[in-house]
């Protein structure tokens, strides 16, 4: 290859080539590599031959010493040692245990639950025969039982029903209202009852509901002189005039209380 190589020289030829010159000739051979371990790193860049100074595991370089775990994991502890991969595993009690744990090292399977000749895994949930009420779960070889929990109610004890098939009590819907009543004078109206508490311009009405609702009467008043009636609302300027305290019909002439001579006549206008 346009080197020349002295009498009985040996060099290393791309490809792992071992070659020596002998009598004017060049004798090349497969270098043959010798490892002594059982998980060798690759030969370095320019090598022919892995080398034992680390191990190769699952792919992974790891330096010579150097303590891990596989990835399969399950608590097994490996140490590379001169090329070398050695692992050991946690010794686990045989038998079941009663749940299984992500952080417990030993795989086990959980216990079965044998409840009323029936056998349910770990974790199963089921009712007991003809009550839906009644909700179980297998823990571990052990059964535990509960009732169904059920909502607050909101409405009062003689209010609440429990229906044929139902675990929980529902609120019976409250009956329609006959009237209104009042709690002050303990009077009920019907619905639809109009009525004045007291007040003649105000007015309350029975809703269908059983509520009151009530309004008041806004009244305008026609003349100078209004009249008012006891019992009603609004002044009235239709009966006649007020002077002085006292009521006159229309057209009736009364003295004037300030002169005597002078005469005085209620006119509604």
């Amino acid at each position: 290859r346009g080197i020349p190589r002295e009498p009985g020289a040996h060099w290393t030829e791309l490809g792992c080539q071992s070659c020596t010159c002998q009598g004017g000739q060049v004798l090349c051979d497969t270098e043959s590599c010798s490892v002594p371990c059982s998980h060798p790193l690759p030969a370095p860049a320019g090598g022919c031959c892995a080398t034992c100074t680390g191990c190769l595991h699952e792919g992974v370089a790891r330096d010579d010493g150097e303590v891990f775990s596989p990835s399969d994991g399950n608590c097994t502890v490996c140490v590379c040692l001169a090329g070398n991969v050695s692992c050991l595993s946690p010794e686990c009690p045989p038998g079941s245990c009663p749940s299984p744990s992500p952080a417990d090292c030993c795989s086990c399977n959980p216990e079965k639950c044998n409840f009323r000749g029936r056998t349910y895994t770990h974790g199963a949930r089921f009712s007991l025969d003809g009550d839906d009420c009644t909700t179980c779960v297998c823990q571990g070889g052990e059964v535990e039982c509960s009732f169904t929990p059920c909502p607050m109610l909101d409405c009062p004890q003689h209010q609440r029903h429990l229906r044929p098939g139902q675990c929980c009590s529902t609120c019976r819907d409250p009956p329609a209202p006959a009237g209104c009543f009042l709690d002050d004078n303990g009077v009920e109206f019907p619905v639809g009852q109009i009525w004045s508490p007291g007040d003649p311009c105000e007015l309350c009405i029975c809703q269908a509901d059983g509520s009151v609702s009530c309004q008041r009467t806004d009244c305008v008043e026609t003349c100078p002189y209004p009249i008012r009636i006891p019992g009603q609302c609004c002044p009235d300027c239709s009966a006649g005039c007020t002077y002085m305290g006292r009521i006159y019909s229309n057209n009736e002439t009364f003295p004037s209380a300030l002169d005597p001579c002078l005469s005085c006549i209620c006119l509604v206008r």
